[in-house]
């Protein structure tokens, strides 16, 4: 099970939500502010943030904007507001996932489950990409989940990461954002497209000279993204 740090400033939100993780074995602290959040971050090494955007004094998108900072601890936010621009402006900030309240605990559990084996090392098999590729000016190690630019290690939050990863194990093959939705970020539902293109922006920005012009995770119209050519 996970050490997971809630940030939610509703008492009963928070009671409910802490409650159901700890019934599912998770060590978990649960604190009501933004500054309380930001100080057991440090405290309490956790290996996944839960994050609400509505909370008094710095706001959760300021919160996820500074942990990103200094951090690539995997976050997911936790919001009522689950309009298009509001999700869009929380993973742009940062976070890996974005669920709308209110959830059941199996729905929190899910996404858990699925951001954090995103941060695990693949178990490699016959037909897995090798270990160590380069490609232009990305440096690509599958074995350590790390990828360097120029030879300067890239901070890349566990989405950004997986989805490179993904990615450039098949150059040059288009993959539909609901393929992505589901294999990234393992969704089986459609809806959730908006958390692929934040995710190849957020990606972009790190990863290409000119975002506007990419090398690596490319647009093919109507259909989806693919990795190269160079």
């Amino acid at each position: 099970m996970a050490r997971v740090l809630l940030i939610e400033d509703d008492p009963a939100v928070r009671r409910g939500v802490a409650l159901a993780l700890r019934r599912r074995g998770h060590e978990t602290e649960a604190v009501g502010s933004g500054e309380d959040g930001l100080a057991a971050l440090a405290d309490t090494a956790p290996e996944i943030v839960l994050l609400d955007l509505m909370l008094p004094g710095i706001s959760g998108l300021e919160v996820c904007r500074r942990i990103r900072e200094t951090s690539q601890v995997p976050l997911v936010i936790l919001s009522a507001r689950g309009d298009d621009v509001d999700v869009v402006v929380g993973l742009e900030a940062g976070a890996d996932d974005y669920v709308v309240k209110p959830a059941s605990g199996e729905v929190i559990e899910a996404r858990i489950r699925a951001v954090l084996r995103r941060v695990a090392p693949a178990q490699p098999d016959a037909a897995s990409p090798a270990e160590h590729t380069t490609h232009g000016d990305l440096e690509i190690d599958r074995a350590a989940l790390r990828v360097a630019k120029r030879g300067e290690v890239l901070a890349l939050a566990p989405s950004e990461l997986k989805l490179l990863l993904f990615l450039s194990a098949s150059p040059e093959r288009t993959f539909s954002r609901q393929q992505l939705l589901e294999q990234v970020w393992e969704h089986s539902y459609y809806g959730d497209a908006r958390l692929v293109d934040a995710c190849v922006l957020r990606l972009r920005t790190k990863t290409e000279d000119d975002p506007r012009r990419p090398r690596y995770v490319q647009t093919v119209r109507g259909f989806g993204y693919r990795f190269g050519p160079l």
